[in-house]
């Protein structure tokens, strides 16, 4: 044994090697059983897919880092579903291209943020945070009123979704332009963030 460690330490090709190995065998255990269990594949009853708005408003999310300062994971702590609701289950994100679990939580989970605030309170919290959480260090972002939601390219949006799972029917690509039209990025932004968390009921 003693031998074998002395050939991997010495050699970096051997380390190379074995280490891919490892790491291989390991996300074959780890993560290749999950590819087939429903759990992980398939959504939570009540799941549906984002509407045209909202999947506009997601976008725009996106676009503006929120998730750099929120995660939308709620871990099955009591410390965190006493807080947040519910923990997060896979099922909930089958439609995310890309989901938006994570770590970073700079600000709150919002995972269950949806149907807790009013629209208004949103529009004044996205306008300028310190109106309603005085000691919140969040960013404002005024100018998502003044700026119209894109319309044109969420068919376009919708159609690739589709190709990758997402059970958008003919209709519904059809009417998602009349639906963002003439909505400002911060009606679609809203109405993204009272989509989420509402399949698991908050807990609280």
């Amino acid at each position: 044994m003693e031998k074998f460690q002395k050939l991997v330490e010495e050699h970096v090709g051997y380390l190379i090697v074995f280490t891919l190995l490892a790491v291989s065998v390991a996300m074959l255990v780890e993560i290749l059983p999950l590819m087939f269990q429903k759990s992980t594949t398939e959504p939570v009853a009540g799941v549906k897919p984002y509407n045209a708005l909202q999947l506009t408003g997601r976008d725009i999310y996106i676009r503006e880092g929120c998730y750099n300062c929120h995660s939308q994971m709620i871990r099955p702590f009591r410390a965190e579903t006493e807080r947040y609701g519910h923990y997060s289950v896979a099922g909930e994100s089958v439609y995310d291209h890309p989901f938006q679990w994570g770590s970073k939580r700079t600000g709150p989970d919002l995972a269950r943020v949806g149907g807790r605030y009013s629209d208004e309170w949103h529009r004044v919290h996205l306008t300028n945070p310190r109106d309603v959480v005085p000691e919140s260090n969040m960013p404002a972002f005024p100018w998502l009123s003044k700026n119209l939601a894109d319309a044109d390219g969420v068919a376009a949006k919708m159609t690739a979704l589709r190709k990758v799972g997402v059970p958008y029917s003919d209709q519904e690509i059809a009417e998602g332009k009349a639906m963002v039209e003439g909505k400002s990025e911060m009606e679609a932004l809203i109405a993204y963030l009272q989509g989420l968390g509402l399949a698991l009921k908050n807990t609280r």
